[in-house]
């Protein structure tokens, strides 16, 4: 892989914590300013003074409410966390045989160009990481070992910080919002990163506007950014914000499966802007070419 060394800097420690694009986001997908007993005793503390039948069926129904929004709450968690792992998964295949697939599914985006400009779009196989050492599952909570014994050179990278903002290493495409969060977490470990590391940017449109993205990353220094496709690909082909050139690897979160058992390379609109907009950038598919940047089947 070529090596853009000089877009790091030089000296560097292995590990530590980085800092996600926004503290209060966290906050916002759990929903609310209150946590749940400040909401209960909130209500408790008017159950002293005597009630009339009526209030009580008030507040019985408020408590049922409330029971009902926190279960609501549990299971849209649980369904975002949640990952069939595919025992022959495609993404255990050599780089050659994924080359291929990619190329299948990207003939779905593109249906009205010829076999020859399809080609010449095409992943080329050295494009692609050989992950093929790794046996164990492509879980979150592997994340972190997978990177560090199948991808050393993006863990040493990861640990050094960008010279020019709005630069990663890395980019870890993936389909959700929520999804985008835990990814987050996971690479803000120290294990990953050394004390110079850069910051870790969520990005997707949930909660953030496109200008609030633009400003973030012109004045932070990234050493990895988690989105998904559709704002990642606005920043790379719309804005200046977000570059390429200390772009190193592009991981696609293939192996995650919504509630629906769709990864995301299934849901048409995701495939699209990952093809379109993510690899089919043209300074992205610039450096693909080259063999700048590895892509990655997670």
């Amino acid at each position: 892989i070529m090596q853009q060394g000089d877009d790091l800097e030089d000296d560097f420690v292995i590990d530590d914590d980085l800092v996600a694009l926004s503290g209060e986001e966290d906050a916002g997908l759990e929903g609310g300013f209150f946590s749940d007993d400040e909401k209960e005793g909130a209500v408790s503390g008017d159950e002293d003074v005597a009630q009339s039948p009526a209030d009580d069926a008030v507040t019985m129904k408020r408590r049922k409410r409330r029971e009902k929004e926190k279960e609501r709450k549990v299971r849209k968690r649980k369904l975002v966390q949640s990952v069939d792992v595919v025992e022959h998964s495609i993404t255990a295949q050599p780089p050659g045989t994924l080359s291929d697939y990619l190329s299948s599914i990207q003939a779905k985006c593109f249906s009205k160009l010829s076999p020859i400009e399809l080609d010449d779009m095409r992943i080329p196989e050295t494009s692609i990481a050989d992950t093929t050492a790794w046996t164990g599952p492509r879980t979150l909570d592997q994340l972190v070992e997978f990177i560090i014994k199948v991808i050393p050179t993006l863990h040493i990278r990861l640990s050094q910080k960008s010279k020019n903002n709005g630069s990663p290493t890395l980019l870890f495409i993936t389909g959700a919002a929520l999804r985008v969060a835990d990814v987050t977490r996971v690479l803000k470990e120290k294990k990953l990163r050394g004390e110079k590391g850069g910051e870790v940017a969520k990005l997707f449109a949930k909660h953030f506007k496109l200008v609030e993205h633009v400003a973030y990353l012109k004045r932070t220094k990234v050493g990895a950014a988690v989105g998904t496709p559709g704002r990642v690909g606005k920043l790379l082909c719309d804005t200046d914000a977000l570059t390429v050139s200390a772009l190193s690897h592009i991981i696609l979160d293939v192996t995650y499966q919504d509630s629906k058992k769709r990864s995301l390379l299934d849901i048409p609109e995701t495939r699209d802007e990952v093809f379109k907009t993510v690899l089919g950038g043209p300074q992205v598919q610039k450096a693909i070419k080259e063999g700048k940047i590895q892509v990655v089947l997670f």
